[in-house]
């Protein structure tokens, strides 16, 4: 197909398709003359992808450059989940500025609740891990709020992440098709259903809280 069905086929305008070949996110079409290209299944399935991790899933571009790559490199299910795993962006809060011994205090606190966590849950984490990175920063930023975790609450927010996490390997196990297909399966798995996750919880926390509060805005009759 011309690059005009292209755009056709996926809703992406010919515009954002040449923008997503020059930043190296959708491989070039076969070459039929100087200035013309055709383009398979493959490039639909590719801009799809893209959408969705610019759209559902929020990563930007370097980010979902980063993530496709691991994609194309991987060559079986569980090193495309490794990959697509550490090729996700992590948010890291930026170093705050103020009392240089508390922020110490604060941060050696973190770190040693991530690693009594580890040890608890006997994860195979190392500690370069982008993710415990992640979640001592997270877990810095709750201390400055005095709203840390209790003993015990944080352990069992993390046995529910083990479940989820079981749950992602399986459904990803349970995949049979070609490798490529297996690895943009993997970027499903562990980065678009991320707000399917969020929105499952939301829900969660609503019903708890209507559940103690009988009248919330929203309980009106919907209109439209």
């Amino acid at each position: 197909m011309k690059i005009s069905e292209l755009s056709r086929t996926t809703g992406v305008p010919v515009a954002s398709i040449k923008y997503f070949r020059r930043q190296g996110l959708l491989p070039a079409g076969r070459a039929t003359a100087a200035t013309l290209a055709e383009y398979g299944q493959e490039h639909v399935q590719r801009l799809r992808l893209i959408k969705a991790l610019t759209t559902l899933g929020g990563l930007s571009i370097a980010a979902t450059r980063d993530v496709l790559t691991a994609v194309d490199q991987a060559h079986s299910t569980d090193s495309a989940l490794g990959a697509v795993s550490y090729a996700l962006p992590v948010p890291v809060a930026e170093s705050p500025v103020g009392d240089a011994g508390r922020e110490a205090e604060i941060g050696s606190a973190a770190e040693a609740e991530v690693a009594d966590l580890i040890a608890a849950m006997d994860w195979q984490t190392p500690g370069t891990s982008p993710h415990v990175e992640g979640l001592t920063a997270a877990l810095r930023e709750l201390r400055r709020l005095d709203a840390d975790y209790r003993p015990g609450e944080l352990v069992a927010y993390a046995e529910l992440a083990r479940s989820i996490a079981r749950l992602d390997l399986d459904r990803a196990a349970a995949f049979d098709e070609a490798p490529e297909a297996l690895a943009e399966q993997a970027v499903i798995v562990f980065a678009l259903s991320a707000p399917v996750l969020e929105l499952l919880r939301r829900l969660a926390q609503e019903d708890q809280v209507r559940r103690r509060i009988p009248s919330l805005p929203g309980d009106g009759p919907r209109t439209g």
